[in-house]
């Protein structure tokens, strides 16, 4: 499934140096001009691969801990001293980032590499293909690449520039989060028409109509967030245009988890929007496209359960209020976390054999250098047992073993690297199916004869074999959200719409409603002088 990789990111890979200085704000100086190259249909596919390859950047590592790490979902404290790492993932559990923040700093320049990316890309096809419908739908495509993009920036910072013309270097000030929402709204609505109504292999991991119309009820869901005006309507009206399509369903309770491994691709009947991961093929100049999931989930200690080639380094859990959504214990979603004592799969205990002093650093018996040898079992609750400051677990057995752990995209034991091939969704049917239900509980108009009720029991029924509900909540249909999109970086994004970002869980504490966004990064704002600071984040 991985030879779509071939088709969209190597030609991006052979075009590197034109890639390489795309920050949106600095000049880009490159000998490959319009008169040279592109000239003929393969190489047009060639100029539009780096866009692409640019989204897939740095999603699943500073946009991840961003969307994760900021929520209740997914802790990662330090160690013995590792992994604290300049206190990035303690700024983002206690809400204490600022505008030198790490991931912070990372996911704008991502994002403004894949925006000045795809309008280069877009300027030179512009000028060098014939007109025509392939044009047509080679560019909308290439713009729905920048909204997505854009609709990501817009969801993180909230207040950004708009930059749409390749060559243009004069400095933009910020656009309110309004504009950007606006901006975005129609360049997905003047594309639609020219996107490929197709969903298979041909355009899996493209944008196509269905990606469109699914960015738009995400979108008017969260108006109310970003503009102040509810679109409940619309966002029912996007939804229903993709559920119409009948190109798209619930994958099977038997087929739920395969949707998140190694081998995931085009089969996948839920996915609308994905973003393809490949261990063979690095980031685009100014990104690093890595999808490293295992090496910050799976216990150290279960490095031959998973048969991995190297050692995962395991600081990633999450926290006792998030888990405590899956209390159903007939839901195979149950079975993306690792809890409890640890078993191979011949049903053989895992163990580690260490020293008593090694396996509780506080231990202060005379023989703690005995050897000790203990079953894997993971615990639930996160202790700052070595110092609370320096967000530090410890540095034992005990420490290492703190916390559930999320295996949902699943482990690869092919790669060399540590890198993962499975593709990571970014838009499902499922997510639309819940995304109306929950326009309808908020006082949308019900359509096709579905209810909000309908709605969450036709994926729960997918999910769990406990009765169907007999009517739901907004809390309800929040719950299953969580459920359904575990670590798939729609949990921040929830949490602020139900009102519950301010909340407290684990360490946290800061109610502060202007951490809603993050701050504009220091970096850009020297780079480019006429932005201004987000409102909170001023000092």
């Amino acid at each position: 499934m991985k030879k779509i990789l071939k088709k969209i990111f190597l030609p991006a890979m052979l075009m590197g140096s034109l890639a390489s200085c795309h920050k949106v704000d600095v000049p880009i100086r490159t000998e490959l001009t319009p008169d040279v190259f592109p000239q003929n249909p393969s190489q047009f596919i060639q100029a539009s691969g780096p866009a692409y390859a640019a989204l897939r950047g740095n999603y699943a590592l500073d946009y991840s801990f961003m969307q994760s790490l900021s929520t209740d979902e997914s802790i990662l404290p330090a160690r013995g001293g590792n992994w604290y790492d300049n206190q990035n993932y303690l700024m983002l559990h206690y809400h204490s980032w600022n505008k030198d923040h790490g991931n912070t700093g990372g996911a704008w320049y991502w994002l403004s590499v894949t925006i000045g990316t795809t309008n280069q890309a877009l300027s030179i096809l512009d000028q060098t293909m014939p007109e025509g419908a392939s044009k047509q739908s080679t560019l909308a495509e290439l713009k729905m690449v920048r909204a997505l993009a854009y609709y990501m920036m817009m969801d993180l910072y909230g207040n950004v520039p708009i930059i749409t013309t390749y060559g243009d270097f004069t400095p933009k000030a910020n656009s309110t989060r309004k504009e950007v929402f606006n901006f975005i709204e129609s360049e997905v609505k003047a594309a639609l028409p020219y996107l490929s109504a197709a969903s298979d292999v041909s355009t899996y991991g493209r944008a196509n109509q269905w990606t469109a119309h699914a960015l738009l009820a995400k979108m008017y869901l969260n108006a109310e967030v970003y503009t102040g005006t509810p679109r409940l309507e619309d966002c029912i009206a996007a939804c229903d245009k993709v559920i119409g399509s009948g190109l798209y369903a619930v994958e099977p309770r038997n087929t739920y988890l395969k949707m998140f491994y190694p081998n995931n691709g085009p089969s996948m009947k839920e996915f609308i929007f994905a973003i393809p991961y490949d261990p063979a093929f690095t980031g685009l100049p100014g990104t690093n496209g890595f999808m490293y999931h295992a090496r910050y989930d799976v216990p150290r200690s279960m490095r031959n359960r998973f048969s991995l080639p190297y050692t995962p380094g395991a600081p990633r859990s999450t926290v006792p209020e998030f888990y405590a959504n899956f209390n159903d214990p007939n839901d195979i979603r149950n079975n993306q976390w690792l809890t409890g004592l640890q078993y191979n799969y011949n049903g053989t205990p895992v163990t580690v054999t260490t020293t008593k002093k090694g396996y509780d650093q506080f231990y202060t018996g005379a023989d703690g250098g005995a050897s000790y040898t203990y079953q894997v079992n993971l615990t639930p609750n996160i202790v700052l047992r070595q110092s609370v400051s320096a967000f530090d677990l410890g540095n034992d057995e005990i420490a290492w073993n703190m916390g559930y752990r999320n295996i949902k995209f699943y482990p690869d034991s092919t790669s060399t690297n540590r890198n993962q091939a499975n593709d990571m969704p970014f838009l499902r049917y499922s997510d639309i199916l819940l995304m109306k239900a929950e326009a309808i509980q908020r006082g949308g108009t019900a359509t096709q004869g579905h209810t909000a009720v309908s709605l969450v029991n036709m994926v729960r029924s997918q999910r769990t074999t406990s009765p169907a509900l007999a009517a739901v909540t907004l809390e309800d249909i929040y719950k299953e959200r969580n459920r359904e999109f575990a670590m798939e970086n729609w949990h921040r994004n929830d949490m602020i719409r139900f009102g519950k970002f301010e909340g407290s869980w684990g360490f946290k504490t800061d109610a502060s409603p202007h951490k809603r966004i993050f701050p504009i990064p220091t970096s850009a704002m020297a780079l480019n002088p006429a932005l201004k600071q987000n409102p909170g984040y001023e000092q």
